[in-house]
């Protein structure tokens, strides 16, 4: 498993903010395309409890939904995966 997985779609504001803040940080994240699959997206509306995206994934099991990106910079700090 990857250390982040994200859940999102293309169409997606806050996707394409969150994935380009990882992206810039150079953070290796597994993408789980929402859009394009109904089983994906119900994988994470069972992990979110709800249907917003997008949903990060780490691998310690802890969870963002629609993450700001001072709150996602953080989760990822906190981790070890941005200076």
């Amino acid at each position: 498993m990857a250390e982040v997985t994200y859940y999102g779609a293309d169409w997606c504001r806050d996707c394409r903010r969150s994935k380009a803040l990882m992206d810039s940080e150079g953070v290796a994240y597994e993408v789980k395309d929402v859009e394009h699959s109904a089983e994906l997206a119900a994988e994470a509306e069972n992990i979110a409890g709800r249907k917003n995206i997008p949903v990060i994934v780490f691998k310690d099991g802890e969870f963002l939904v629609e993450p700001s990106d001072i709150d996602l910079r953080d989760a990822l700090a906190k981790r070890g995966l941005v200076g």
